[in-house]
């Protein structure tokens, strides 16, 4: 008796092993379709809306109106748009199981192509595909557990169709969000999300650029000097560019007026309170 019912459990595993695997593969591939569309259609928008913006050339002149209405549909219409994009999906698996308002999806694809200024792909891609992954959770109504994978899926997926890279970019979208660990669980049904979205959006037409390695440095000790020194150059451009950012943000937090209008200005501040027109913002112990 006490074999058949180590068979029995065994085989009960075994089963609910397997059911699981295909779940995942089913909603992995659903999620890869879906973002694989979304990141398409969105790379796409991106080359017509700059080619379109440089074929005049003072269209720069028209980046402050477009800055302010990037902030007025942000800020009225889904404040959680704000920002590159990456940064509010995180907050969104840690502290909301993944929950992402539908809104953000139209008004950071809106935001950021309505300017038709330099913008990253990542950033506002991971945030879109995400929202959709949540959406689609939402709509079968899963649990808190099941969203929050589908947005992992999501998000890896994204980093995959947007660079082109479906095994490098689902990785990344899981280490992303856990510094220094990983989410095995959902390892499979990222890189099935990845693989399938990036075949879709090759398929819608999207090209990448690949560029082939053709030789390989001999390691040296010469060599391996130079590549510690374009680390810590490397390094110190990025502490430039970090800390360029929030002077830029803490200056912004200065302005005294209204919160788009600070927009207009190439900054979207940290705070999101803004009572009226002109506005005081106050200091810190006042």
């Amino acid at each position: 008796m006490h074999i058949k019912s180590r068979i029995k459990r065994a085989a009960a595993e075994e089963s609910i092993m397997l059911i699981s695997v295909l779940k995942w593969t089913v909603l992995a591939t659903i999620t890869g379709v879906i973002v694989g569309l979304s990141s398409g259609g969105f790379l796409k928008l991106l080359a017509w809306s700059t080619g379109y913006s440089s074929r005049y050339s003072y269209y720069y002149l028209l980046l402050p109106a477009g800055f302010f209405i990037s902030s007025v549909l942000v800020r009225y219409l889904a404040p959680e748009a704000k920002g590159h994009g990456t940064e509010k999906v995180i907050e969104a698996v840690h502290k909301r199981s993944g929950k992402i308002a539908l809104p953000v999806v139209p008004v950071k694809l809106a935001a950021t192509l309505e300017a038709g200024g330099s913008v990253g792909k990542e950033g506002p891609s991971a945030q879109i595909d995400a929202g959709l992954a949540s959406a689609f959770a939402d709509l079968f109504r899963f649990g808190n557990a099941d969203r929050k994978k589908l947005v992992i899926c999501g998000i890896s997926a994204g980093f995959a169709s947007v660079f082109g890279t479906p095994i490098a970019g689902s990785i990344f979208g899981i280490e992303v969000l856990f510094i220094g660990g990983m989410m095995y669980e959902v390892l499979l049904p990222s890189f099935i999300a990845g693989i399938i979205s990036f075949e879709v959006s090759s398929h819608l037409g999207v090209s990448y650029f690949y560029h082939q390695i053709k030789f390989v440095p001999a390691f040296s000790s010469l060599f391996f000097s130079k590549v510690i020194l374009a680390g810590i150059f490397f390094g110190i451009c990025s502490l430039l560019l970090i800390e360029g950012l929030k002077l830029g943000e803490r200056l912004a937090a200065e302005m005294r007026f209204w919160l788009p209008l600070r927009g207009s200005c190439g900054r979207y501040p940290a705070d999101s309170a803004d009572a009226g027109f002109f506005q005081t913002v106050p200091r810190a112990g006042a």
